[in-house]
């Protein structure tokens, strides 16, 4: 049943959920070097703020830089994460993943750059405005016992053929996990657009399409830093499922877009996005 289309001005819109479920949030923190009226001095509060909050089980970034993380963390208890710049070490930005460690074990993870020689760092092709990266992670949730991956990415802004070829190296990257998985990241697209098809006709399932239950409009993910949301705008951040064998199907309940700000300050320039998964749940 569809929400009323009002802005989430409380919190949570979700909130932490207990086993066997799985909150995955994807969130492009917008970068450090923003300046006034943007700064992430200013925003960091509302950031922490919803993350707080929500306490996804799993939670995607985009766009944020080393220290700007570091001091995210701090800030959430209990949680492992996963960071490489997208330059090699802790230089520019990251596709960082973040999880809480009380409930998921990492098993293994791996950095790929969207560029013919994925395995280069600070590698890009195709025309990409910058240098474009994947991050994965895959976890064993310590309460159902239960394997399944996520994947994080950030498409070019400027080249479509580089979202095209990226979107591509993203579905060969899932196709290669066996059992579930998960991929989420801002693709800097619509559903509709290229991107977005081969990942969908590729076997990959649109989280928003699949939820059982919308918690809110289907809001356009990137803001531009206004504080109210707009409905049949392009959603450019996705959560997209794909389900295992056999008793590891992915069932996706509830799905939304988090629109909230405070002192008319919007946290970033884009609304995360979250969605409450299960793996083998009847």
């Amino acid at each position: 049943m569809s929400a009323t289309p009002t802005a989430v001005h409380d919190l949570p819109l979700i909130g932490p959920v207990a086993p066997p479920f799985v909150h995955v949030m994807t969130y492009n923190l917008k970068s450090a070097s923003g300046r006034a009226p943007h700064s992430w001095w200013k925003r960091r509060p509302l950031v922490e703020a919803v993350l707080q909050a929500e306490q996804p089980t799993v939670l995607c970034t985009q766009e944020g830089r080393f220290r700007q993380l570091i001091e995210l963390r701090e800030e959430l208890d209990g949680y492992d994460w996963v960071h490489l710049g997208r330059g090699g070490g802790s230089r520019s930005e990251s596709t960082a993943i973040f999880w809480d460690a009380s409930r998921l074990s990492p098993m293994a993870y791996d950095h790929v750059w969207l560029s013919r020689r994925p395995r280069l760092i600070g590698s890009r092709a195709w025309g990409a405005g910058t240098i474009r990266m994947l991050t994965w992670v895959r976890f064993e949730d310590k309460a159902t016992g239960k394997d399944f991956h996520v994947a994080n990415v950030h498409l070019d802004h400027r080249s479509e053929k580089a979202r095209r070829k990226g979107a591509q190296m993203c579905l060969d990257v899932m196709s290669r996990f066996y059992g579930p998985a998960v991929l989420a990241g801002d693709f800097n697209s619509g559903p509709g657009d290229t991107a977005h098809r081969v990942l969908t006709r590729g076997g990959l399932v649109d989280a928003w399409s699949a939820a059982e239950r919308h918690l809110t409009p289907e809001w356009s993910t990137f803001n531009r830093w206004r504080t109210e949301p707009v409905e049949g705008g392009n959603r450019i951040d996705w959560i997209l499922v794909k389900s295992g064998g056999r008793h590891q199907e992915v069932r996706v309940h509830q799905a939304g877009v988090n629109t909230h700000s405070e002192f008319d300050l919007a946290p970033s320039d884009h609304w995360p996005v979250q969605a409450v998964f299960s793996v083998g749940l009847r």
